[in-house]
């Protein structure tokens, strides 16, 4: 019996799963993060080893017996040579943990966990990132920079946002569109503060992205409570997003889409506010001629399959695999006329630089 694995692996946490020859879980556990830019790649290795030996006694797997295949699809595995590296530090310091590596990076993971032949995946959670994989395996990228270079459509960008826009409006340098108070509130309660002053620690000495991205979930409850300032930086946040699509769209083979649809795989938390997004995003992709359907899909399962699948066509070997148990449709856009249709009058927030 051949077994495979595959690891999602994060700054914070990690997970993995085995799976035999039929393509069925055999095995699985979650670990510490595995960003080996925070760790260093000889504790990332260690991580990965420990992870998968516990998997394998799970599934009554001898410890002697190295998986067919390993597919790590890594936060922080965007670079070939440091890719290998970590590859090498596995092999050499474990040399019975796999016969075969398929390193790449966590967005690797999510686009394969939902599709064999690539497609878009567009995060949106602490942070945001868009790429493209075509067929052949060329890939073109917008985003992903973190929070000094972008981030846009992201729950810290939102947080942001909202910071800014109160500031501004207090500081009569520019007037929000809508009332600051509900938001205002919000951000002292979040931030445990009483005055502007106090929010700066959190902007430099004290600042966490994490904990900064969290005011977001607050937002949208607030947003979906009627508050149109956070309201508007929801359709804000969906312009963006839209955006980052667009921006890849002349890259997208002919091949990819031969189906009709280009399938764009949402991850991160930020998608759970959909109804929030929607109207702006839709509104925002029917400025552009698109001549196949756009399908946005969440996973349902963890991106350490896709991982899976990855390492097992590496090694060369057919893994059975059903797509339509992994995901779920989030949205399908049929093109301008509809959207146009079912969003008018939508505008985002309208303070930002980019949206004037």
């Amino acid at each position: 019996m051949k077994y495979f694995g595959g690891v999602e692996g994060g700054a914070t946490h990690s997970r993995l799963v085995i799976c035999d020859e039929s393509g069925q879980s055999v095995g699985s556990t979650s670990g510490l993060g595995t960003n080996h830019w925070g760790i260093g790649i000889p504790e990332c290795a260690r991580r990965i080893a420990d992870m998968v030996e516990r998997a394998k006694e799970e599934a009554g797997i001898s410890k002697t017996t190295p998986l067919t295949s390993l597919g790590l699809s890594l936060s922080g595995c965007e670079q070939e040579a440091t890719n290998l590296e970590l590859e090498q530090e596995l092999r050499t310091t474990f040399p019975e943990l796999a016969l075969s590596y398929a390193v790449s990076s966590d967005t690797m993971g999510s686009m394969f966990t939902a599709s064999a032949i690539g497609g878009m995946v567009l995060i949106s959670g602490t942070g945001s990132n868009c790429l493209l994989r075509n067929p052949d395996g060329t890939t073109a990228n917008c985003g992903g920079w973190g929070n000094f270079l972008g981030d846009e459509g992201s729950a810290w960008f939102i947080s942001y946002r909202a910071v800014k826009v109160v500031f501004d409006d207090m500081d009569n340098f520019e007037k929000s569109p809508a009332p600051v108070d509900k938001t205002w509130a919000l951000i002292k309660d979040h931030f445990n503060i009483e005055t502007r002053y106090d929010m700066l620690p959190h902007c430099y000495a004290k600042f966490d992205k994490p904990f900064f991205a969290n005011l977001c979930k607050k937002l949208a409850q607030n947003a979906d409570s009627g508050d149109e300032l956070a309201r508007g930086l929801f359709r804000e946040a969906g312009v963006h997003l839209a955006r980052m699509i667009v921006a890849l769209l002349p890259q997208v083979s002919k091949e990819l889409v031969k189906s009709g649809s280009l399938s764009v795989v949402c991850v991160g938390s930020v998608w759970s506010s959909w109804n929030l997004l929607q109207d702006a995003f839709t509104a925002e992709l029917a400025k552009t001629h698109i001549k196949y359907n756009l399908k946005l899909v969440r996973i349902t399962k963890s991106s350490a399959y896709g991982a899976c699948y990855l390492g097992a066509d590496s090694a060369k070997f057919d893994l059975p695999r059903n797509y339509a148990d992994n995901i779920t449709v989030l949205h399908t856009y049929t093109g301008p006329e509809k959207a146009t249709k079912a969003t008018n009058g939508v505008q985002p927030l309208g303070c930002c630089k980019c949206n004037k």
